[in-house]
């Protein structure tokens, strides 16, 4: 079976299996945890913040995050698309207690600066305004879209002059820098917060890493703590983190494996793929006359799995565990099972 369902499947290679072996481990509720600390350091420097805080999942960073720069009551603006929107489980409002005013951005997932000003509401005796911008990059669900820097900047900056902080769903930021070419700090110098994901394109296991100034970390480690995500002796996880960040040089492989089979995918009758930008590849079914549950059913018979992302569409993934010749056994197996 060939998996491409998402880059979240791949497995720990064994420098990260001898990293976790080998972690001097602490209790990081007292902070005492020594490869935390190492990889927290070396997490924020990479983003160019001041400091960070390792957290078991990208959902759990974003809404730590959305907790610490709100109040209840108050409006996060973003994209109708977003993740925090679509796949968080209406945790903005459960865990922050916040209202989402959901913008319908440009194609690539990106307010405008003039979509943020006409969006803020400002505080008053019946509202409680406008506390948190969310962007992010690259954009899942618009089919993982490098955001450039200026876009980035640009509505960091209008929400910026309303006294609104901004936090960036970076999930795969290191894609977005890698396609663009960019410095990632050219990505995430615009914006107050940015969670990344170590589980993703890096490889790791399990976890994320949320980063900012040393105020917000300090009271994103207490609401951790009141989310459940206070962790003991949790170097044997920390350790493959810090084996992942050595991986973002080999984000490129992904994206050039997921320009092949694009390239492969859009060949067969019946499919209509979109060029990637990085390592996600959307794919429409709907003139295979088959919906996409009977689609991606027919592909597992025929040995791989790919994601239903939408009415008509599904994803495919490139991976690190994934090799050129899985691409071609893809593109070969999909022709088989269309006929």
């Amino acid at each position: 079976m060939i998996d491409c369902r998402s880059d979240t499947v791949t497995r720990p290679d064994q420098t990260m299996r001898e990293a976790a072996f080998a972690a001097e481990v602490g209790d990081d509720v007292y902070e005492e945890d020594p490869t935390v600390a190492e990889l927290e350091s070396r997490a924020a420097d990479l983003v160019g913040k001041d400091a960070a805080l390792f957290v078991p999942t990208g959902t759990m960073g974003n809404q730590v995050a959305a907790f610490v720069h709100t109040e209840p009551g108050q409006e996060v603006l973003t994209d109708r698309q977003s993740h925090v929107v679509k796949y968080e489980l209406g945790g903005l409002a459960q865990h922050a207690g916040v209202q989402v005013r959901m913008l319908d951005a440009d194609p690539r997932g990106v307010p405008a600066p003039e979509q943020v000003a006409a969006g803020y509401v400002e505080e008053d005796l019946h509202r409680p305004g406008t506390g948190l911008l969310c962007l992010e990059n690259t954009h899942n669900a618009r089919g993982g879209l490098a955001i450039e820097a200026d876009a980035i900047a640009a509505a960091a900056q209008a929400a910026h002059e309303r006294g609104v902080p901004v936090h960036l769903d970076g999930a795969r930021v290191f894609n977005a820098a890698t396609a663009l070419d960019v410095p990632v700090t050219d990505l995430t110098d615009p914006v107050d917060s940015v969670m990344f994901c170590l589980s993703k394109g890096l490889g790791a296991p399990i976890g994320s890493i949320l980063a900012g100034d040393e105020a917000f970390i300090e009271r994103a480690r207490r609401a951790r703590k009141l989310f459940g995500g206070g962790m003991r002796q949790v170097g044997v996880v920390a350790g493959p983190g810090l084996a992942a960040l050595d991986n973002v040089d080999e984000l490129a492989t992904d994206h050039d494996l997921a320009a092949d089979l694009a390239s492969g995918l859009d060949e067969i009758p019946g499919l209509d793929v979109e060029p990637p930008e990085t390592n996600i590849v959307l794919v429409d079914v709907s003139e295979t006359g088959l919906d996409v549950e009977s689609f991606t059913d027919r592909l597992r018979e025929h040995g791989v799995l790919v994601s239903p992302f939408g009415p008509t569409t599904v994803r495919v993934t490139a991976h690190r565990d994934l090799e050129p010749a899985d691409v071609d056994a893809v593109v070969e197996r999909v022709g088989s099972a269309l006929g």
